[in-house]
């Protein structure tokens, strides 16, 4: 029966009539849904792993032992599993192995801009990029056929329209191959380097072949139609195209992205007059094309940067687009904001009026920076918070020591903030760390982690103690806080600012969001002790506002947390 099908969800539904066995993933928009709907399958083992590079070796593992595998992450969840993926391109797989990476053109929830394509031609590992969920779907049940034809991980490039957008799948059933018996093969598993140096001219073979491959498969295929103009594209570029020119070009579509071909490029372009090529982010086709002859036009007319639209297609390539197809990209601007009764919001408050240096890390927390908070200063990548802040005081001594804090979440903490810490521990800075404990791993829409004590599918699980495994790395000062507690923070910052040694503060209380949390009642406003002080817009709250110079909160939205009260020092708070 045809459905409607989110492009993750059809790729989901593709592993697990492919008869995928293991899923190991980390969650990252916007991939995550990929791994979420395949756990909704009980014929295969989900998991989320602390980390993307724990992800793929996972699915390593599972492969070597003869079950088809997979790993998810987005793009720049691929820069922390290039480490196994470079190498196991060298030794290839047993069972099918397939990576998704969802890359984020416009960084809708990403701190850049990167394109996966250059990890899959620099790893020499086949990428596919479908453009719709149709093809996420299908797609999905070939990577496994391509990967054990030709011996290696395949990757399928998403990004955040295609794996975001709805369009009609035809599902079928599962067909669960049988186990790939594991064979002893030192040669081909083991690299180190008398190994790996033969390993290298397998892999170039294996290129060579996949090459040829790509003029004549399944997934690159042309639509003829006036020949005047002829585009080379792929992805959601593909489908702007065809909302622009309809019949009225020629298109060569490439759902096959890495090895690219070569002969199939030069007989296209030979039957029209002129070749652009549509791609989002980097000219890799582009390159490709005028690498082999041809001369073509590609960024010397559209954007290197941000995401592309049918509006934008039809404007740089001089293109009348139907009114009907045309989008009002004119919407008003809603910059995010902590929700109400975040729990991060009252650290955030106190580390900015004992003016604090704070160096952030990925995760919703990094909302910290906004007005009016303002609270932070540098945010890098997973993890860097913690190694920064290190380096920071070594560089700057005591006049840092005292007033700089690295803050991290939970999940960030336990996907990359572990080995900065144990920096610390071992080399000995006084620096503070702030463990932003909220129970849950927030920005990528509530997935468990190893310290909530609950697996992928809610079920209890090994829970990692953040207090315990702080003493265990070497911090003889932890403690916890309540970040409610305006005076208890200010306390403990204050505090573990001042010491000659390095410390850990947990600043822990549950998302407001997750569905357990009990709310106290909405906070009242006492108009008669309100002076219109504005003390209470000081933590950005967006269940406070201000209305006849008087504090008006939003019962819809507060919940109850009792941080405004804290300020207000004429009583016009009241929970």
């Amino acid at each position: 029966m045809k459905q409607l099908m989110l492009g993750n969800k059809a790729l989901a539904r593709g592993l697990y009539e492919a008869g995928c066995k293991v899923v190991s993933s980390y969650p990252g928009t916007p991939s995550t849904e990929v791994t979420e709907e395949a756990a909704k399958y009980d014929e295969i083992y989900c998991e989320w792993a602390p980390n993307e590079k724990v992800a793929m070796e996972v699915a390593f593992g599972a492969s070597l032992a003869g079950k088809r595998s997979f790993c998810g992450m987005k793009h720049v969840g691929l820069n922390v599993a290039a480490d196994p993926l470079y190498t196991c391109s060298y030794t290839g797989v047993n069972a099918g192995m397939v990576i998704c990476v969802a890359d984020d053109a416009g960084m809708h929830s990403s701190q850049n801009e990167q394109d996966s394509r250059h990890h899959a031609i620099a790893s020499k590992v086949p990428m596919l990029e479908p453009s719709d969920s149709m093809e996420a779907y299908e797609f999905a049940k070939k990577a496994y056929e391509l990967s054990e034809r030709f011996d290696t991980p395949v990757i399928i490039k998403m990004c955040t329209r295609v794996a975001h957008s709805q369009s009609i799948v035809e599902p079928g059933e599962r067909v669960e191959p049988g186990t790939k018996p594991y064979e002893k093969n030192i040669a081909k598993y083991v690299m180190m380097p008398g190994n790996a140096i033969r390993r290298h001219p397998v892999v170039e073979e294996r290129t060579r072949k996949l090459t040829e491959y790509a003029e004549d498969c399944v997934f690159n295929r042309v639509e003829m139609g006036d020949t005047k103009l002829g585009i080379i594209t792929s992805s959601t570029s593909y489908q702007y195209a065809k909302e622009v020119f309809g019949e009225k070009a020629s298109i060569l579509k490439l759902g096959m992205i890495n090895p690219l071909p070569v002969q199939l490029i030069l007989d296209f372009a030979a039957k029209v007059e002129k070749v652009v090529i549509i791609e989002e982010l980097d000219p890799i086709i582009e390159n490709h094309c005028k690498q082999i002859g041809l001369s073509v036009t590609g960024k010397d007319l559209l954007p290197i940067e941000g995401e592309f639209s049918q509006n934008l297609i039809a404007e740089k390539l001089g293109a009348a687009l139907p009114e009907h197809k045309a989008l009002d990209e004119t919407l008003p601007g809603r910059p995010p904001v902590m929700c109400a009764g975040c729990p991060h919001r009252g650290l955030f408050y106190t580390l900015a009026k004992n003016k604090c240096k704070v160096l952030g890390d990925i995760g919703c927390y990094t909302l910290g920076a906004v007005a009016p908070l303002s609270a932070m200063e540098m945010t890098l990548c997973m993890g860097a918070s913690v190694s920064a802040v290190h380096g920071f005081n070594k560089a700057m001594g005591e006049e840092g020591e005292k007033t700089t804090v690295a803050v991290i979440g939970d999940s960030t903490f336990m996907h990359s903030g572990m080995t900065g810490l144990a920096n610390i521990a071992y080399n000995q800075s006084n620096s503070t760390v702030i463990i932003l404990d909220n129970s849950i791993t927030g920005m990528t829409g509530h997935q468990q982690n190893p310290t909530t004590g609950y697996n992928i599918k809610g079920d209890p699980a090994g829970k990692i103690d953040l207090e315990s495994l702080c003493h265990a790395m070497g911090f003889k000062r932890v403690r916890v806080v309540d970040p409610y507690d305006l005076a208890a923070c200010d306390q403990a910052v204050k505090e573990e600012l001042a010491v000659q040694e390095p410390s850990v503060i947990i600043s822990r209380r549950p998302c407001a969001l997750l569905k357990y949390v009990k709310h106290n009642p909405p906070i009242r406003v006492e108009e008669k002790n309100c002076v219109g002080c504005k003390s209470c817009m000081k933590l950005g709250c967006p269940a406070i506002s201000i209305k006849n110079k008087k504090a008006v909160i939003d019962n819809t939205l507060c919940v109850g947390c009792g941080v405004c009260s804290q300020l207000c020092k004429f009583d016009a708070l009241q929970g």
